[in-house]
């Protein structure tokens, strides 16, 4: 089967219409149209995820962040975003970028893939779109669900530790009550605090949260900032769910390489 097989099918569950004005998901390098012969699938494309899709025997990339985010005016390798690329197109591998069509998925989506490994239940959208046709799946940023079994905050950040993997959780001071209702957003969502608050979550949990975002929570809400890696860790699970559920033809490999850039110490 070609390449386009493989993603044509993948943008019927997260049409590229689905991503924000700023985005850049879709095809980043490659040709559509040449036989698929694997695909390895990734949070990040790096010039070491050409190597190892190369020693996989896969000629596609699919990563949850796009390679190219802003416009560039040369190519050279200088940077990782030339230095990929350029290995990329010399050893005829593709790639491609799942990121706000996924993000803003309610089913099969980010937000809700944190939120069901975190045991809630009753999930639905945090920040709906608007102007959608009836018959459009829901779309929307973030996610809000329940606890079955309410636990003390403290207890809670223990929890999301362990199921997020981390050592390292910013969050605003405690209140001492119960959690019940939880939001979530996958990446950076320090926009949808608002959001959160209104919806009358007793926390949310996402990432990238500035200084002052905290205290914008202002005692209504429990922000837990996990980090951006961490927050997404499980994406690339969702897509190699998707492209397995449906195909064996070919193989699909979860990257076995680390890309986050942050430590902790």
């Amino acid at each position: 089967m070609q390449i386009k097989e493989l993603l044509n099918y993948l943008e019927q569950i997260a049409p590229l219409k689905y991503q924000e004005h700023y985005d850049n998901s879709g095809i980043i390098c490659g040709d559509e149209n040449t036989a698929l012969t694997g695909v390895l699938i990734c949070l990040d494309s790096m010039d070491y995820h050409i190597d190892e899709a190369l020693s996989k025997n896969c000629n596609l990339i699919i990563a949850h962040h796009p390679l190219i985010f802003r416009g560039i005016k040369k190519l050279t390798p200088g940077d990782y975003v030339g230095r990929t690329l350029m290995k990329a197109i010399r050893n005829n591998i593709t790639i491609y970028s799942m990121h706000t069509n996924l993000d803003n998925l309610l089913y099969n989506g980010v937000s809700e893939r944190i939120a069901r490994k975190l045991g809630l239940q009753e999930i639905a959208l945090l920040s709906s779109k608007v102007n959608l046709p009836e018959d459009e799946q829901p779309v929307g940023a973030g996610v809000v669900g329940n606890l079955n079994n309410p636990m003390d905050e403290k207890s809670f950040l223990i929890h999301l530790r362990e199921t997020m993997k981390t050592s390292c959780i910013r969050y605003t001071n405690l209140s001492d009550k119960q959690v019940r209702k939880v939001a979530v957003c996958g990446g950076s969502g320090a926009f949808l605090l608002k959001e959160a608050i209104k919806s009358e979550a007793d926390v949310f949990v996402s990432a990238d949260f500035k200084y002052h975002d905290f205290f914008d929570a202002d005692g209504k809400i429990l922000v837990a900032d996990i980090g951006h890696y961490e927050s997404e860790q499980f994406t690339v699970e969702i897509i190699y769910d998707l492209i397995t559920k449906r195909f064996s033809n070919f193989a699909a490999h979860l990257t076995e390489l680390n890309s986050n850039p942050i430590n902790y110490l």
